[in-house]
């Protein structure tokens, strides 16, 4: 055994060693010209100038571009319309998603509460029957009274804000009635004699 690896390693080591070849160029051999890169075929440079020549358009080609002429409006449209509704769309779609994690984990007597609330809706909606103006008042006020018994404190938030928000809608509808008055009901010439004018 020994004797075998002997033999294997000995022949192994020396192919590990590194040699350095010289070569040398033949005595009698002539001596060749040497070409320049510019003289190579390879790096040559044509003497023909070319030119670029446009084929011709097909009928098809032509009646596709024309297409796209006309509809080019449209698709500029259809983009400008889509990277508007892009992000509300995003915002709905998240909205949804938390709002499927929230009743995944919904917090207790959560569903109870609203089925309360669904309720007083329902019953807004009966007494609401034959007039469209109470169909749009009855229900929302019934399930506000409704979620006010359960969020208090989100009751009297909401009432806050939007008893403010209806105080500048009023006060906005009351200068606008006023202006609209005064342009078309008191002219100068229609100003009654005031005591002080006598």
């Amino acid at each position: 055994m020994f004797k075998v690896i002997q033999r294997c390693v000995g022949p192994a080591s020396l192919s590990l060693l590194t040699f350095r070849v010289y070569a040398a160029p033949k005595r009698d051999s002539p001596h060749k010209n040497y070409m320049k890169v510019d003289e190579l075929s390879l790096y040559s440079v044509p003497e023909a100038q070319s030119k670029y020549v446009e084929e011709p358009r097909t009928q098809l080609e032509e009646n596709i571009s024309q297409l796209r002429h006309q509809c080019e409006p449209y698709t500029s449209w259809c983009q400008e319309i889509y990277s508007q509704t892009k992000p509300r769309v995003e915002r709905f779609v998240q909205w949804g998603l938390d709002n499927y994690d929230y009743l995944q984990n919904a917090p207790p007597g959560f569903f109870p509460r609203l089925g309360v609330i669904g309720f007083a809706g329902l019953i807004g909606l009966i007494f609401a029957r034959g007039s469209k103006i109470k169909k749009l008042v009855y229900p929302p006020f019934f399930m506000g009274l409704g979620a006010s018994i359960y969020y208090p404190q989100q009751a009297i938030a909401f009432a806050q804000v939007s008893g403010e928000k209806l105080y500048d809608w009023g006060l906005r509808g009351y200068i606008v009635v006023e202006d609209l008055w005064k342009e078309h009901f008191q002219k100068p010439g229609n100003v009654k004699n005031s005591p002080g004018n006598k």
